[in-house]
């Protein structure tokens, strides 16, 4: 593998502005794609091993150059607050659900969530994080949706099978027994031994007619 090449890859991903498939960069410096796979992991081998302030990823099929990750803290005190849209708690939650689920309809997704969910598919789906994938062979052929590649390139992943395993996140069968067991209220056991003469419990005094609740009707004296 030539320099010339090496330094082709790192100016095409330099000025790349989203992740480049191997296969385009291979064409485009006329190189046997099994070549470049080679040296697209040498590089990456190479700015680990010398502790560079940013490494070669590969995420949603192509690869590109990010921040370390151990310089997080810095980055962040340098990207200004506020100079990118966050995704709200909703949109989060949505889309986690259609990673895990896809492809999935509104209607669905709107079932594990128990709200409406138009409004942030919609948002969703505007900003490119997800898209229409099939339609429900059912009745009325409802929209199927799932994540996009910019989805992938977001969250720094290469595909679906690298999103961590939802099991991982459900707590175990004795977590839950506990939670229940904390939640649940003990029934108040209440004396209900009658006078004998299948009155009022024993300790209780009949209600004075004066302080009985309002619209309370007293059926003796009904017509």
């Amino acid at each position: 593998m030539t320099d010339e090449a090496r330094r082709a890859v790192e100016a095409i991903l330099m000025v790349a502005d989203r992740p480049v498939d191997p296969h385009l960069l291979a064409q485009v410096t006329e190189t046997p794609p099994a070549e470049m796979d080679a040296l697209l992991a040498e590089l990456a081998e190479t700015y680990e091993r010398d502790d560079r302030g940013f490494v070669l990823v590969k995420v949603a099929g192509g690869y590109r150059f990010q921040s370390h990750p151990d310089l997080t803290a810095y980055v962040e005190r340098f990207v200004l607050e506020g100079q990118h849209a966050r995704l709200s708690s909703a949109a989060l939650e949505t889309i986690a659900i259609i990673a895990y689920k896809q492809p999935i309809s509104r209607a669905q997704i709107a079932s594990i969530r128990g709200v409406n969910v138009d409004g942030v598919v919609r948002t969703l789906e505007q900003r490119g994080y997800i898209a229409e994938v099939s339609r429900d062979p059912g009745p009325g052929q409802a929209v199927l949706f799932g994540t996009t590649d910019l989805f992938l390139e977001r969250i720094g992943v290469d595909s679906l099978d690298d999103l961590p395993s939802i099991a991982d996140f459900v707590p175990g069968a004795e977590v839950v027994e506990a939670l229940e067991l904390g939640l649940r209220v003990d029934p108040v056991v209440e004396d209900l031994a009658d006078d004998g003469e299948g009155g009022a419990p024993t300790g209780s005094a009949p209600m004075p007619a004066e302080a009985a609740p309002p619209g309370l009707i007293d059926l003796d004296d009904a017509d």
